[in-house]
């Protein structure tokens, strides 16, 4: 578990941008079995999350199409809301950071930390926005 101070920072970066963050299992099933596209973050503190997925996720936003709900759960911190939004994302193998798309609570896309890791911030906006126009 990372000291409250240490991630208020990177939360702050997505709640900033109008991301809610989810703390307990019921809220996450709740924000993704929301009628339309729900758009997850699963934050972190690595740098992959703050160099890139951070300002993808931002930054994909931009877009005309883009999902109705955007939430976030914060890894290595909020394990039962984490564990809960890592069970809907089978059968993709738990990652963070990562970033997912639900619509009608179904999961439609997913980049996992290996998509992120290495790949700037506009490949992976470009990757959510070309998954935004398709489901969104």
């Amino acid at each position: 578990m990372y000291p409250p101070e240490l991630v208020k920072p990177m939360r702050e970066d997505l709640v900033s941008a109008g991301f809610e963050e989810l703390f307990t299992a019921d809220a996450v099933e709740s924000a993704i079995k929301k009628e339309g596209t729900t758009l997850v973050v699963v934050n972190s503190v690595c740098g992959c999350a703050a160099a890139n997925a951070r300002p993808a996720a931002k930054m994909s936003l931009q877009n005309s199409s883009k999902p109705d709900h955007i939430v976030t759960v914060f890894a290595g911190v909020d394990t039962e809301a984490v564990n809960a939004a890592r069970d809907l994302m089978i059968p993709f193998p738990p990652s963070s950071p990562s970033i997912a798309l639900f619509k009608d609570g179904e999961l439609v896309h997913m980049i996992e930390r290996h998509h992120i890791e290495g790949r700037p911030a506009e490949i992976i906006s470009d990757n959510l926005v070309e998954a935004y126009n398709e489901f969104c």
